[in-house]
């Protein structure tokens, strides 16, 4: 890509702008205030809830920028941590809103999934088909466990075996092994088993950092992206950490499909703190994953979604709109949401998946406690993240950040995924069949009809529009 003159197209996507647009005056006008960056406002508070947050995942004002948090949350059982032993009996069985491969598989409607539509841990069952390419999960330290853990879960619930690659990106000279980390060891548990549940076909490569500090995490993604195009000839990337945003973040967009554009695709969790962008969740060259609730009857059958307390979104306050293409920004060339803000910051997240712990999913994991291993119950846009990437990656629309002209050696940048998810919004009869519309909780943003600052476009239904 390096040797190729990138000439950049200035265009808008012309999606239905009369529906569209009278969608986002009803956004704006219940706005009491612009759902800005943490960084810059204070969030929203997440109000009652019933998490555990570990270590990793506590966002503090002062590391933004230079070191990023993880995004997972326990699911509580009466104040301790939701769990059951190694075989899947025990406390965590006897909860009823944690979620499975099957239950999740089902809810989103993806194609080849088997098992019960209710959560039960001993149950088999899940997506048993489909995916293509790579999706590779970064992450900061080694989870030695690894291997072992998402080869357990996908016996212990009858799906495919997991083509699976672990890679140290320590080529920057930060370290020759990654240390290790229980609590980021259970975000990569969390990110190499979900993206596989949903596209049980593509390799998972967990590309793991040599720290958390923003130099190493952007290395790794680097890396991360030429293992994905060039070994596997595309797929996905799923990033489940992040932190407030930073004055010069945009000089780190580029690092988000920018090097690797053909075929890849980037995602990012929104963050856990409510109302407030996050970065890189706020880059807008990449799909910004918010987080819902799923709500089920007394009998578990599924009854909805709704926004889940904890998800982050907002307006950026960094990643302005410009005309100049300077390798970031928002612009013409990353114009998916004009219909609805017009030339404006860039606005998350792009859609949204179950993050709520209280319907949490499960996760197998023996880092965190240091080789003892159990089944939790997890929540977060952690789990987001990686199952949206999944989905995407099972849909097989192999898009990415870059297209060729015709004329040899030039082309340019655009956020395909982004295009195809905010082309339906003024398709009412489409975006129905394509997306679940959630229109009830908060986290703060407003949140109601269409897009909004909780879960975007909405959450996945089946493969078409992803």
């Amino acid at each position: 890509m390096q040797n190729k003159k990138w000439q950049f197209l200035n265009r808008c996507i012309v999606v239905g702008t009369v529906a569209v647009l009278v969608v986002s005056v009803s956004i704006l006008a219940g706005a009491q205030r612009l759902p800005g960056s943490r960084a810059a406002a204070k969030a929203a508070p997440a109000g009652p809830h019933n998490w555990i947050t570990p270590e990793t995942s506590i966002e503090r004002a002062s590391d933004a920028g230079r070191l990023a948090h993880t995004n997972w949350v326990f699911g509580s059982a009466n104040g301790q941590v939701a769990k059951s032993d190694s075989s899947g009996v025990g406390p965590l069985a006897l909860t009823t809103h944690y979620e499975t491969p099957s239950s999740m598989g089902c809810v989103y409607k993806i194609p080849g999934t088997t098992g019960p539509c209710v959560p039960n841990i001993n149950s088999p069952g899940g997506p048993q088909k489909g995916g293509w390419g790579a999706i590779a999960v970064v992450d900061a330290y080694d989870n030695p466990y690894a291997a072992g853990e998402l080869a357990t879960f996908d016996a212990h619930f009858g799906l495919p075996a997991a083509n699976f690659v672990q890679v140290y990106a320590n080529g920057n000279g930060s370290c020759s092994t990654p240390p290790f980390n229980a609590g980021w060891g259970l975000e990569e548990s969390l990110d190499i088993e979900w993206a596989h549940v949903m596209a049980p076909k593509a390799t998972i490569i967990l590309v793991e950092a040599c720290s958390n500090s923003y130099t190493d995490l952007l290395y790794a993604e680097y890396v991360a992206g030429n293992l994905v195009q060039n070994s596997y000839g595309g797929g996905d990337v799923t990033n489940s950490w992040g932190s407030g945003e930073f004055s010069g973040e945009i000089a780190d967009d580029l690092y988000f499909g920018y090097y690797f554009p053909f075929n890849t695709a980037y995602f990012a969790s929104a963050g856990d703190s409510g109302c407030g962008a996050a970065y890189p969740s706020s880059s807008p060259w990449l799909v910004s994953a918010g987080g819902t609730t799923v709500l089920r009857n007394p009998s578990l059958s599924f009854n909805k979604e709704a926004c889940w307390a904890g998800s982050g979104g907002g307006i950026s306050s960094v990643e302005t709109y410009t005309t100049s293409f300077t390798g970031g920004n928002t612009g013409p060339w990353a114009d998916y949401q004009y219909p609805i803000f017009g030339q404006s910051n860039r606005a998350t997240p792009d859609m949204s998946f179950n993050a709520d712990p209280n319907s949490g999913v499960v996760v197998y994991d023996c880092a965190y406690a240091s080789g003892s291993c159990f089944y939790y119950q997890v929540g977060g846009t952690s789990v987001s993240s990686p199952s949206l990437a999944g989905i995407v990656n099972n849909a097989a629309q192999k898009l990415g950040t870059g297209r060729v002209y015709p004329v040899p050696g030039t082309g340019y940048y655009t956020a395909e995924e982004d295009n195809l998810l905010y082309s339906q919004l003024g398709a009412q009869a489409a975006r129905s069949k394509n997306f679940y519309d959630v229109t009830t909780g908060s986290n703060g943003c407003p949140v109601g009809v269409s897009w909004d600052y909780c879960t975007g476009v909405g959450s996945p239904r089946a493969l078409l529009g992803k």
